[in-house]
């Protein structure tokens, strides 16, 4: 298939964007990598009337480091996370996730900004982003504003976005030199969206940890219970069955093979950043 008809238009700067977002008579799209929005014009999945094309806006590529956080353009590729051509302030982290995202030719496109905004729960930048504290710059009419990743996010595919408004950048926290990370994805095959995916954090220096599960039917889910297991250096027996518990409170709609595939996510990954 192919799209409905649309007009398209190239904006030049941030604000040639916004301008052109505010005037759009009728339903108005921004163009970023294009890996996902692109598809689904072609189903007819997504249609709109006005396509606005960011990839000439410079702005939107940029990277911006202070002692605290690291600044990613909105447009920042994963490919040039997976290659190490920007700047990462999470121990490899990043540009791990990067470099399992899809396959390389939809990493040589596809954004950090445009993964985020989809919001789709099975997307490794998501449940990476809310792992690591990233929150996001919005910019529109009115100005910029600044939420967390998860208050950005409200529900799969549904995020904090004004018709009229774009992501202008994603901040992410440096971390502590000492903190570990796992990552653990399940997908049917290289490329394909992952089935379950976890994030596990762990700096026993600030006595700190952190564990996030992706990829099922809302957004990531931040286990409280199950990092602090992780942090007192529990059996691996021991946090499953925490793990489990707090799915089954949290996650009531699981069935139990799904929650079998996340509790052993979360374990794997938290296994990964204790090794």
């Amino acid at each position: 298939m192919k799209p409905a008809p649309f007009s398209y238009y190239r904006a030049t700067s941030i604000d040639d964007a916004i301008t052109a977002l505010s005037g759009a008579d009728g339903m108005a799209a921004v163009l970023a990598g294009g890996q996902s929005l692109v598809p689904m014009l072609n189903l007819r999945l997504s249609p709109v009337d006005h396509l606005i094309d960011l990839r000439s806006i410079a702005a939107l590529s940029r990277q911006e480091e202070t002692p605290e956080a690291i600044c990613y353009g909105a447009l920042t590729t994963h490919a040039a996370f997976e290659d190490g051509a920007v700047p990462d302030g999470t121990n490899g982290l990043m540009r791990y996730a990067a470099s399992h995202i899809a396959y390389r030719a939809v990493r040589n496109r596809g954004t950090l900004g445009g993964a985020l905004a989809l919001a789709d729960p099975a997307a490794d930048w998501l449940t990476t982003a809310v792992a690591l504290d990233a929150s996001v710059t919005l910019t529109g009419p009115d100005g910029q504003r600044c939420l967390a990743i998860t208050d950005f996010v409200v529900g799969p595919y549904y995020t904090q976005i004004a018709e009229d408004e774009i992501i202008d950048s994603v901040v992410v926290p440096r971390r502590s030199a000492a903190e570990r990370w796992g990552y653990y994805k399940v997908a049917p095959k290289v490329g394909e969206y992952a089935k379950s995916l976890a994030v596990a954090l762990i700096d026993p220096a600030k006595a700190s940890a952190r564990l996030v599960i992706g990829a099922w039917s809302d957004v990531p889910l931040v286990l409280k219970a199950g990092a602090s297991a992780l942090l007192e250096g529990v059996k691996q027996h021991d946090l499953a069955v925490i793990v489990q518990n707090e799915l089954d409170l949290k996650m009531p709609s699981l069935s139990p093979a799904e929650r079998r595939l996340h509790t052993s996510s979360v374990v794997r990954a938290a296994e990964q950043a204790r090794s």
